[in-house]
């Protein structure tokens, strides 16, 4: 790899699968130290003890975190800050797939998508600033949805949590510059990416494969994409190569919002 983002110090949520794990890796292989957080804490560690073995001992770190608890966040932080010695970059990457319609949505749902998806967000930026500032250039990394920006019937809590990202992001880019902090904030879109909730988009599946097929046949390019493309998407907007772009929204969809 070519070091673009050596002597960043970032975390990335929801980090013990999926997305977050192909980010970690990415940010790692690209010379950054990354904190790791999940709800899944010895998932989150196995993730860690495997960078580390391959790319050297000070390479990931890790620890279990509830996003939707500011505890949690606050000693997730303070973690980066003494391990680390600081943070440059967060990637919100935590987040749930739940559909449901107007009728079919209960309160009890709707709260627990935002909550996860949206409440999470904005208590790692809140939080993370103090750090952020310390570090400037940093980069703020929300992940979104392409669900975010075209709605579709039957994803409700889903479509409105991500969207809410989407906008939350621009707010938080706009205040920064206006403060005149070197910090940059974006969102990313993926479409349907090849992890564990795409089956939360489809439940009367029972084959992943089967479910990977259909959804990928929705895709101008006639497949679902792989969490290593949207965690190189990541690296991009972790880097100093992205320092004029913030409030932006980085769409990986296979063409979904094209037409």
């Amino acid at each position: 790899m070519s070091g673009r983002l050596a002597g960043k110090r970032a975390l990335v949520t929801g980090a013990a699968q999926g997305i977050g794990a192909a980010i970690a890796r990415a940010l790692v292989a690209e010379g950054a130290r990354v904190l790791l957080t999940d709800l899944n804490g010895e998932g989150a560690a196995e993730q860690a003890r495997t960078l580390s073995a391959e790319f050297g001992a000070d390479a990931a770190i890790s620890c279990r975190h509830d996003v939707t608890s500011e505890a949690d966040w606050t000693a997730a932080l303070a973690l980066a800050q003494s391990a680390m010695g600081g943070l440059s970059v967060l990637v919100n990457n935590a987040g749930i797939g739940l559909g449901g319609t107007l009728e079919t949505t209960s309160m009890e749902h709707w709260h627990r998508a935002f909550s996860v998806n949206v409440d999470s967000v904005f208590l790692g930026c809140k939080l993370a600033l103090p750090l952020l500032r310390d570090s400037q250039p940093a980069s703020i990394i929300n992940m979104s949805s392409i669900a975010g920006i075209i709605a579709g019937a039957g994803m409700l809590p889903y479509n409105a949590s991500k969207a809410a990202v989407w906008m939350m992001s621009k707010s938080i880019a706009l205040e920064c510059a206006r403060s005149g902090w070197d910090i940059r904030c974006n969102s990313v879109h993926p479409a349907f990416v090849d992890t564990p909730i795409l089956d939360a988009f489809r439940p009367h599946q029972k084959d992943h494969a089967e479910t990977v097929g259909k959804l990928g046949a929705q895709v101008p390019l006639k497949r679902v994409g792989l969490p290593s493309e949207i965690a190189a998407g990541v690296v991009y907007l972790a880097s100093d190569e992205s320092r004029f772009m913030t409030g932006a929204e980085l769409k990986l969809d296979g063409g979904i919002s094209a037409g």
